[in-house]
């Protein structure tokens, strides 16, 4: 069988890559859609999920390489001639449908890819490539809009496959002609003369429908990011001896092997601090955290839900300890309570004054048992029990604020 195209059949190339591809997209619509259905209750269920999605991801870009070969590779073929170009308005649907085909062979894979790239944590690529893009930021506003597009994309890629498909089973059990048969693996030629395609207008057309797909996906995706979940709750503004300017309070955890790491958005701390005391009780700190604020890459509507900080019964965390001061360190001694669960916690940190202005960096390492967090999730080999904290804030003196 040649390998190359003719005009009254097609190469053993090209029938290759249309009968894989066609095998591979075939499988990763329902995987997707299993996947993405998949209760994630138990440590079980959560490693099959993210299993699942691993896989979905990986023969995505898979896909991704693939298709890109079979286009560069059309480039380099003559396409054989239609079998009815008397049937002109059928000829421009089905050269529409094939332009929808080709693009979305593209655009799904890469628009999922971007926002695998865009996110952090769960379910991991598993080729050596991938995990992170040049010039794709760690972004919930980029992750959203190529999510959003990856979803839009996907019902074009399973509209453009249905009609495909339609097609060649009309043309195969009522027109009877060679169609399908020219397509699968032997000599089969087509039985009656063709005619040349046209290429301009279902091209243009298939353009415009991509075009408002991907606007629609990436408008769909932007407004998504800003309002789906619950609202978090809004701290007030305290009065405080030292006035936080600025500042991060951040958390890694590790999930499948991998740190994921997030930050609250919403937190506020009471400050009172001496700095002349230089051994004993200098100070006290007052910190409330806004739970529903915490951006945790993919997994964060998971992070909020009932079996992890049960964010809309628990809504803020807190944080009351003294500081004392020695000739070595300074150090946060107090009571730390998410949820319903008080837990001891001393809190070393590095602190430089510079006449009214205060700098404060300080890591902990809790285990996340201790506030009942991820009770189902026993297994480290899902989610690992230390979760790592790290703090960094500006503060000033409030009389060099007044």
């Amino acid at each position: 069988m040649p390998l190359t195209n003719a005009e009254d059949r097609y190469g053993s190339v090209t029938k290759t890559f249309h009968w894989l591809i066609a095998l591979l997209i075939l499988t990763l619509i329902p995987l997707g859609l299993i996947a993405n259905d998949m209760a994630y209750d138990t440590a079980d269920q959560l490693a099959t999920k993210a299993w699942l999605f691993s896989l979905h991801k990986t023969m995505g870009i898979t896909v991704f390489f693939v298709a890109l070969a079979r286009i560069l590779w059309a480039l380099t073929q003559n396409k054989p001639a239609n079998l009815h170009p008397e049937r002109k308005l059928e000829t421009f649907a089905a050269e529409t449908v094939h332009w929808l085909l080709y693009a979305s062979l593209v655009i799904v894979p890469l628009s999922g890819w971007l926002h695998h790239a865009a996110t952090s944590g769960f379910a991991p690529i598993w080729w050596p490539i991938g995990q992170d893009l040049p010039l794709v930021p760690k972004s919930d506003a980029v992750a959203g809009a190529f999510g959003a597009m990856h979803v839009i994309a996907t019902n074009v890629l399973e509209a453009s496959v249905a009609l495909h498909i339609l097609g060649a089973l009309k043309h195969h059990f009522i027109d009877r002609d060679s169609t399908l048969r020219r397509m699968w693996f032997g000599t089969t030629t087509a039985t009656t003369p063709g005619g040349t395609h046209n290429v301009r207008r279902p091209a243009i057309t298939a353009a415009v429908i991509w075009a408002l797909a991907i606007a629609f996906g990436a408008g769909l995706g932007m407004s998504g990011a800003e309002n789906d979940g619950p609202a978090p709750t809004a701290l007030a503004q305290v009065q405080s001896d030292w006035q936080v300017q600025n500042g991060t309070l951040s958390i890694t955890v590790n999930q499948f092997g991998s740190d994921v790491t997030g930050s609250f958005a919403d937190w506020t701390a009471d400050i009172t601090f001496d700095e002349t005391v230089q051994n004993g009780i200098s100070g006290a700190v007052e910190a409330t955290i806004s739970i529903g604020s915490l951006t945790l890459g993919s997994v964060t509507d998971q992070a909020m839900g009932p079996d992890f900080f049960n964010v809309e019964k628990f809504p803020t965390a807190t944080y009351n300890a003294e500081i004392t001061t020695t000739t070595d360190r300074t150090t946060a001694n107090g009571t730390l309570t998410i949820k319903d669960q008080s837990v001891p916690l001393e809190l070393p940190f590095d602190l430089a004054i510079d006449g009214d202005t205060a700098t404060m960096k300080a890591t902990t390492t809790l285990d996340r048992r201790d506030f009942n967090i991820g009770d189902n999730m026993n297994d480290e080999g899902s989610l690992k029990f230390p979760v790592q904290v790290q703090i960094e804030l500006t503060a000033t003196r409030a009389a060099a604020t007044n």
